[in-house]
């Protein structure tokens, strides 16, 4: 009995020694404990390459609990057919996707809004368009109606879409003071047929969970990025939403 007791006991603290070495496996640290900024509020979405040149990944949205970061729900993302850039010195018309942290102005769609959305939400209508061209006034911005200095040819007639705009949200990229040819009209919005234009689209089930998820009042933030390297999530700040 003595022998069995000591050998018990001689187990535990071997065990309990493997567990405290710096090499033993432990529970992954959640991505967002692991970025240098979240934004400031208590929701966050992630949108994950694993490297610039892709086209796919990984579109997880956050709760922050307390001091912990915890998964609503995630989802397979789909990015520029161009992969990811920097965001600062992207260029329109490459179909890269810009990494790095933006807010999340409002959300719209050809669809009704979700049960549950709680954030401002546009129907479209058949003259709503977001202007894109670098010479207009309204460059970035929604119109209801082409201005007379914004060429069609130079913007999307949101209707056109009604796949991929029956819901979406409009990423802050180059949003407050835009830089014109920097790139207009990046939107979380519902897959289509591959790769997008530089914006990010996830599953019409999902884009429906994250506006249903999403509270104005928490903040919520998107930061995308690729899994390491100088576009790595982990270390885009919420200081470049402005630009």
């Amino acid at each position: 009995m003595r022998i069995a007791l000591v050998l018990g006991s001689v187990l535990l603290t071997v065990a309990t020694l493997t567990a405290a070495s710096p090499g033993a496996p432990s529970a992954e640290v959640p991505l967002p404990q692991r970025m240098a900024d979240t934004g400031g509020g208590s929701q966050l979405i992630t949108a994950e390459a694993p490297e610039p040149g892709a086209t796919t990944g990984k579109v997880t949205w956050w709760d922050r609990r307390g001091a912990r970061w915890v998964a609503a729900g995630s989802a397979k993302a789909r990015f520029g057919a161009g992969g990811l850039v920097e965001g600062r010195s992207r260029t329109q018309g490459t179909s890269t996707t810009p990494t790095g942290m933006y807010d999340l102005p409002y959300a719209f769609g050809l669809a009704s809004a979700p049960a549950g959305t709680r954030v401002g939400y546009r129907p479209v209508t058949e003259n709503s368009w977001w202007c894109q061209d670098t010479r207009s006034v309204a460059y970035n911005r929604w119109v209801e109606g082409l201005p007379s200095d914004c060429r069609a040819a130079e913007s999307e007639r949101l209707a056109d879409y009604p796949s991929q705009y029956d819901h979406a949200l409009v990423i802050g990229f180059n949003y407050d003071q835009p830089v014109r040819g920097r790139g207009a009209g990046i939107f979380l919005h519902v897959n289509g047929a591959g790769p997008t234009a530089g914006c990010v689209s996830v599953p019409a089930g999902a884009m429906s969970a994250v506006l249903a998820w999403a509270e104005p009042n928490r903040r919520p933030h998107i930061a995308i990025g690729t899994s390491s390297g100088p576009t790595a999530i982990t270390s885009v700040r919420a200081a470049e939403s402005a630009s």
